[in-house]
């Protein structure tokens, strides 16, 4: 009979990136096979190193038409198992590819982890979750009769449903997938919405962010123009009185930092009548408690820019970059 474990992440200190590394831990593996329903590039370099190293066995069914699954993350996937990279589109946004499971088999042993985690960052560590993972002994008739139900009925998927199981041959599919909007792009998501914070006078929202068991990953953005065009859109008008050169603005931008609320310093607006403004304003913790500042700007959020070093006025090594930044105000790029 099947050993089992049950994985509650956040609350407990065990994630799903864990369980599902260990089901790598069986000998002679001869199978690999992934379903999930969303699927995104840092959810996918939590167990890059292991599907890597069984590439040839891996076989992978991702959901697509969801708002979520994204290029870059079936893009990584493809890199990696080849045409064995299946996306299963059901043609309806109200009707979602759904399974989350993770299997690996081997000659007389069998893994596996089921339950709500995806291929994501979320769904691999930062969200709460939970799971099961389970032992098979394949030399056992009933354990390896589900191990054989759950290979043959997501293999048949392909067969049973053509024109919406679909095999990846090359990235220029999902291109075209991206283009007609059934995939997502990272670089391009939902403006941010309001966040829960208990600070600052007269807040809405008094309910803190939740401090889980598990310090959350962050994902690592990634260098702009990996993607392929988009076909050119219009670009906005200026709506009635906008001064020359300021358009609407239209890209949507992913939330990585929220200030605390500003100071006359932090807007560089002098305190006294002998004071200077200092053209410049730090980046702490502000909002988030969750990073290390001395790391995270530096690694995660500008980490794909080109860095050099230089010597400050104290004489000491310091790391500079340049960079180009979009300025919006009520709604407008100015």
């Amino acid at each position: 009979m099947a050993k089992k474990e049950f994985i509650l992440q956040g609350f407990t200190a065990r994630t799903h990136a864990d369980a599902v590394r260990e089901l790598f831990d069986v000998a002679d593996i001869e199978r690999v096979v992934l379903s999930v329903a969303f699927v995104s590039e840092s959810g996918v370099r939590q167990i890059e190193n292991e599907l890597r190293a069984h590439a040839a066995r891996v076989i992978v069914f991702a959901g697509i038409r969801n708002d979520i699954t994204s290029h870059q993350g079936l893009a990584r996937l493809h890199a990696i198992a080849g045409s064995k990279v299946y996306t299963v589109d059901t043609g309806s946004r109200n009707v979602i590819f759904h399974p989350k499971l993770y299997l690996v088999r081997g000659r007389v042993r069998a893994r596996l982890v089921v339950g709500s985690a995806n291929l994501t960052l979320g769904g691999l560590n930062n969200n709460i979750e939970a799971g099961m993972m389970l032992d098979f002994d394949l030399s056992d008739a009933a354990d390896k009769a589900i191990v054989d139900r759950i290979v043959s009925g997501l293999a048949a998927l392909p067969r049973d449903y053509p024109a919406h199981v679909v095999r990846i041959g090359a990235v220029a599919e999902l291109d075209a997938m991206l283009e007609s909007g059934r995939l997502a792009d990272e670089m391009a998501l939902p403006p941010p919405r309001p966040k829960a914070s208990a600070a600052g006078a007269g807040a809405g929202d008094t309910v803190p962010p939740i401090k889980l068991k598990i310090p959350p990953i962050h994902r690592v953005i990634a260098r702009a123009g990996a993607l392929p065009k988009r076909s050119a859109a219009p670009k906005p008008a200026a709506p009635s009185g906008a001064p020359p050169g300021v358009v609407v603005a239209s890209a949507a931008y992913e939330p990585v930092w929220q200030s605390k609320p500003l100071s006359r310093r932090s807007l560089t607006i002098p305190t006294g009548a002998n004071s200077n403004p200092t053209g410049s304003t730090t980046l702490g913790k502000g909002l988030l408690h969750d990073i290390d500042p001395v790391t995270y700007f530096r690694n995660a959020i500008f980490g794909h820019l080109a860095w050099h070093n230089y010597n400050n006025r104290a004489g000491h090594v310091a790391e500079r970059a340049d960079a180009q930044f979009d300025l919006i105000l009520k709604g407008l790029l100015v």
